[in-house]
């Protein structure tokens, strides 16, 4: 029955790929960088991010005691930055080009594009202190601040709601004062790579900037934007050199991942725990390799997508509550691995590695579908709709 795991291999391709069209010999998918179309994609990496995270409670190497470690999901451990990565580019691509496809885009840009991130990285908060309460962990009063403040994540996996917020911010402030675009992207960039270079003058620790996957694929948002704002020319490139491009970027993806793993691994974030005297530069030599992953990932994605024109029901289903289902399908991965994060016994431990993937699944979409609702109605989006409706 543990075998039965390895069907997601099998699975993924298809959600992924059916109802796909793929154009014929100098053809090109147009709509490659469309809306539906990178979220589609998004939706798709939410799926593999669940698997991510499972195959962290159940698969890794760093699992104590080592008999409780279970085969099946051993690929998908170390890849949960490389998924994030493509969000955090079409984070920037679209955000630049939405700023010069609307007028006056950046009137109330902080309701439209922070407030709502925001307020899904507080419900689940909310969410996660009462599961915390109801499975039985001990807090005291300093706890419960940190937690229900999202200082100490509440919900251990919303790193990436935490700084996308900040990072939005510094575009408003960006394009809001500065008239030169140019400078302006510059400006972005800057900010980014700063919050990367902080990042790597932090230990490991339990609060913000708490290991490096809070910083190890965040230069995806400026790439983003760069590409934006040379997407012509670079598209452009794409095709002129695809027949060699696309090949070329396929067969260096593992190269370049062990050669990664390599420098991380001679490197690496660490080194406070064995008292290196150049810690801050290790890390800094392992977020550069793993950066350079993230951007030929994020380069293949673009190419395939080129070509692959996908899109099916699964697909568009998920691209709606990507946001939502990859915030609260850790409660279920939580409830039922070994332990909950933070140490106390799961209550609802799922052995079987599928049973425990479908489980988390099944609860997850229409919780996300619930938590969408509630978002709805705190922004009053449902009201605006129906207002707009009537109006027309």
């Amino acid at each position: 029955m543990d075998n039965l795991i390895y069907a997601v291999y099998f699975i993924l391709p298809v959600l992924l790929l059916y109802g796909a069209k793929v154009s014929g010999l100098k053809k090109w998918n147009e709509e490659f960088l469309t809306l539906d179309q990178s979220k589609a994609i998004q939706g798709f990496l939410a799926v593999c991010i669940m698997l991510h995270h499972i195959a962290q409670k159940t698969c890794a190497s760093w699992i104590h005691p080592a008999t409780r470690i279970q085969k099946g999901l051993g690929f998908f451990v170390s890849l949960g930055f490389l998924f994030v990565s493509v969000f955090l580019f079409f984070n920037g691509y679209g955000i630049y080009k939405s700023f010069h496809a609307k007028n006056n885009y950046l009137k109330g840009f902080i309701g439209k594009r922070i407030l709502p991130v925001v307020l899904a990285l507080y419900t689940t908060t909310v969410i996660f202190f009462i599961a915390r309460l109801i499975v039985g962990q001990k807090m005291d009063a300093k706890e419960m601040v940190l937690y229900l403040t999202s200082i100490k994540l509440c919900n251990p996996n919303t790193w990436y709601v935490i700084v996308l917020p900040f990072f939005y911010l510094a575009f408003y402030l960006a394009f809001k004062f500065i008239k030169k675009d140019g400078i302006a992207v510059a400006a972005v960039t800057a900010f980014v790579v700063a919050y990367i270079l902080f990042g790597t003058t932090i230990n490991h620790n339990d609060l913000w900037i708490r290991g490096e996957w809070w910083y190890n694929c965040v230069i995806l948002f400026p790439v983003g934007i760069i590409f934006a704002k040379f997407e012509k020319y670079i598209i452009a490139f794409f095709k002129k050199t695809y027949a060699v491009l696309l090949p070329l970027c396929a067969a260096s993806i593992y190269p370049v991942w062990l050669w990664s793993r390599n420098i991380c691994n001679m490197f690496g974030y660490y080194g406070e725990n064995w008292g290196a005297p150049d810690t801050v530069l290790r890390r800094r030599i392992s977020v550069g390799a793993e950066s350079l992953m993230c951007i030929d990932f994020v380069l293949l994605v673009l190419l395939l997508g080129l070509k692959i024109n996908i899109g099916n029901k699964f697909l568009k289903f998920m691209s709606k509550i990507t946001l939502e289902f990859y915030l609260i399908h850790g409660l279920y991965v939580e409830l039922c691995a070994y332990t909950f994060d933070g140490g106390v016994k799961s209550p609802f431990r799922i052995h079987n590695l599928l049973l425990y993937v479908a489980v988390v699944f099944v609860l997850g979409v229409p919780s996300a579908l619930l938590l969408k609702k509630l978002h709805s109605i705190i922004l009053r989006k449902d009201s605006k709709k129906v207002q707009a409706k009537a109006a027309a």
